[in-house]
């Protein structure tokens, strides 16, 4: 039985652009109805020259957490005076906190996004990711921070690809300690599959597009993108028209990071599982048979 909510709500917030879509409030409010936390959880949109102003300005007014998303992450991680080893090794925070002991406003870093990830695909979709021959596309704050767990994960070398080849290498780089990725332009990937894994993480398809990815690659394979919703829906109909094994968008990789976020907060972890079934059975489904979308 869950125990009777405090009379001062904590505050927490989502930032990002855009942000109106974002079911970030509605999850952590189930999170906090199943163990009696109270708190208040808004979203916050913002500009990049105005975002470093806008996150001290919540913490300042006694906000008790941060969630940091598109296109923020790795501007966050510059506004930490220490971070955990995940956002360390990405270059990219999508969860900030108070740093404890700190005279001055000091915030905390994390990076849920990788477990998020990773739990999403092996425990609520069933795909044992050990072996897999996985190709990445993008190389922002997403992919920044998924890419630790998912090497740990897969145990076998990750290909990379981004429309700024430079942009691969240098995360390929900074991988290099935790496994082996190998970063490709769009233009190299012909002769690169077959893969069993394609994961989308650019934020393409906010505009309706998808990059040029041979359809040939998707064949056969599980098509996952990060985002979720309408952003999604690009990438789907790619994989969808390339024959794919199964199409899921990151619907679960929102709640499974979100619920490392709130344990981080909170220090205790929400069950995850009936409030990724509330918003899907919420969702309608696409009739040509994609997973449910907002």
């Amino acid at each position: 039985m869950s125990t009777p909510p405090l009379s001062n709500p904590l505050r927490f917030a989502v930032i990002g652009n855009p942000i109106a879509h974002s079911r970030s409030p509605q999850i952590h409010s189930a999170f906090a109805a199943q163990l009696g936390i109270s708190l208040t959880y808004d979203r916050l949109q913002s500009e990049p020259a105005q975002f470093e102003d806008d996150v001290r300005a919540f913490f300042a007014d006694g906000g008790a957490g941060m969630n940091v998303t598109v296109p923020f992450k790795e501007a966050a991680r510059g506004l930490c005076a220490s971070a955990d080893e995940a956002a360390e090794f990405a270059g990219a925070v999508n969860t900030l906190a108070p740093l404890s002991g700190s005279a001055e406003l000091g915030l905390q870093g994390y990076n849920t996004d990788g477990v998020g990830l990773v739990r999403d695909l092996e425990q609520n979709l069933g795909i044992v990711l050990r072996g897999l021959r996985v190709l990445v596309v993008g190389a922002g704050g997403a992919v920044r921070g998924a890419l630790g767990p998912l090497l740990a994960a897969v145990q076998t070398p990750v290909v990379l690809t981004n429309r700024t080849l430079g942009r691969a290498e240098a995360l390929a780089e900074r991988m290099r300690p935790q496994g082996v990725v190998q970063p490709l332009g769009f233009d190299e990937l012909g002769g690169a599959g077959p893969f069993d894994l394609v994961i989308n993480g650019t934020s393409a398809g906010l505009g309706g597009r998808f990059p040029p990815i041979p359809s040939a690659l998707g064949a056969g394979a599980w098509v996952y993108d990060m985002a979720y919703g309408d952003a999604a829906s690009a990438c789907l109909a790619w994989g969808r028209s390339a024959g794919a094994r199964a199409l899921h968008d990151g619907l679960g990789m929102l709640v499974e990071q979100a619920g490392a976020a709130f344990e981080i907060w909170h220090g205790v972890r929400p069950r995850t599982g009936p409030v990724l079934a509330e918003l899907r059975a919420a969702q309608p489904r696409d009739p040509a048979g994609d997973p449910p979308r907002r």
